[in-house]
């Protein structure tokens, strides 16, 4: 155990939502923790899925998440400390604060959803639970903008979410992800991600599980095995490796994989979580650095359903970009769209050429 370990606290909102603090081990800050004093209208009730007969995917009709803030100014951010003219979601000082959505896409009722078949006219629950996870209590910024000493804390905070969203009845899948970016639809500048909890596995999910079913419950180590013997490697240290898949969709696409079958960040070492804190600092900076401007993103951390495949789908990241210039974006086009079937834009190996130059100007 490091001498100032990771501080946990959990409190509740005005209006019963859980809020957790994170205190980073060289934290500065105490052990009291203001009460949040807000009178509060309830909470949303829950949404409801309808089912896609055409396809058998759940889409969530969530409406209250049309009041949710866009692009606030700084002295109104809905994730700062909270001030008596910024009445905000997080009462005091915090160095990483984790606490259930307000406007929940699932949830706020947990429960087993019955997903199962394909139907018309099908509807269910949307049962589950979606986190919003502060990085920090500054204005603007993301992940690759904090301290090693704060990554490593919100990388504590997704693997102690991961183990407690997972044991919630009729959660099925946990996904904690980053998007980062008004290109990619951010409406909070706020260094910040979220964790949903979903009631089904999803639908990119079940189409890895039949990949492993039909090329084995190995197909990690071999996709691992090929990658690090190719030209498209970005980092490596002990426990991971960062790389341009050799099918990326996306200008900007990386992967990451740890050495060892873990199914999630629950499952992963001390060790594995010190060294992820400073790759993924290097990687997320090295991917800023390729341009002028910061370069927008989804990071998107899969993990192994909470039921099923345990053994063989293995915690990954998979970072995605729409930016393929310095002035450009790619836009879906119809046949990416509405068919599914994708044309990319620039050469893998090309792609990994372009953010290795950015890892090595960053590091400089």
């Amino acid at each position: 155990m490091p001498e100032n370990p990771i501080r946990k606290t959990v409190t509740t909102l005005a209006d019963g939502r859980e809020l957790i603090y994170f205190d980073d081990a060289d934290t500065a800050l105490g052990t009291e923790r203001a009460a949040d004093g807000r009178m509060l209208d309830p909470r949303p009730e829950t949404a409801t899925m309808r089912q896609d007969v055409l396809t058998g995917e759940w889409i969530s009709i969530a409406a209250a998440r049309q009041n949710r803030a866009f692009l606030p100014p700084a002295d109104q951010d809905p994730l700062a400390p909270a001030t008596p003219s910024n009445p905000s979601e997080i009462p005091g000082m915090y160095d990483v604060a984790v606490f259930e959505n307000r406007s929940p896409s699932f949830g706020p009722e947990t429960g087993a959803a019955d997903t199962a078949g394909v139907g018309i006219g099908r509807t269910a629950p949307s049962y589950g639970r979606c986190e919003v996870v502060c990085f920090s209590p500054e204005h603007e910024g993301s992940f690759g903008t904090q301290s090693r000493s704060r990554a490593r804390t919100v990388i504590e905070a997704w693997a102690d979410r991961t183990e407690a969203l997972s044991a919630l009845p009729g959660v099925r899948q946990v996904f904690p992800f980053e998007n980062r970016g008004e290109e990619i639809g951010v409406t909070l500048r706020h260094p910040h991600g979220q964790i949903y909890s979903y009631p089904y596995v999803t639908p990119r999910t079940q189409r890895l599980l039949a990949s492993i079913d039909e090329v084995g419950p190995d197909l990690f180590d071999r996709v691992l095995e090929s990658e690090q013997a190719s030209e498209r490697v970005l980092l490596q240290g002990e426990h991971w490796t960062a790389f341009v898949p050799f099918a990326a969709r996306w200008p900007i696409e990386v992967h990451m994989l740890p050495h060892r079958q873990v199914p999630d960040f629950a499952a992963t070492s001390d060790a594995e979580r010190d060294e992820l804190s400073s790759l993924y600092l290097s990687l997320l900076r090295g991917i800023d650095a390729i341009y002028d401007t910061p370069t927008p993103y989804i990071a998107a951390w899969h993990q192994a359903p909470v039921d099923t495949h345990r053994d063989s789908v293995r915690l990954n990241l998979q970072l995605t970009s729409p930016r393929r210039a310095a002035d450009r974006l790619k836009y879906l086009a119809g046949s990416e769209a509405a068919m599914g079937a994708w044309i990319g834009d620039v050469p893998p190996e090309k792609s990994a050429e372009l953010i290795r130059d950015g890892i090595a100007k960053a590091t400089a």
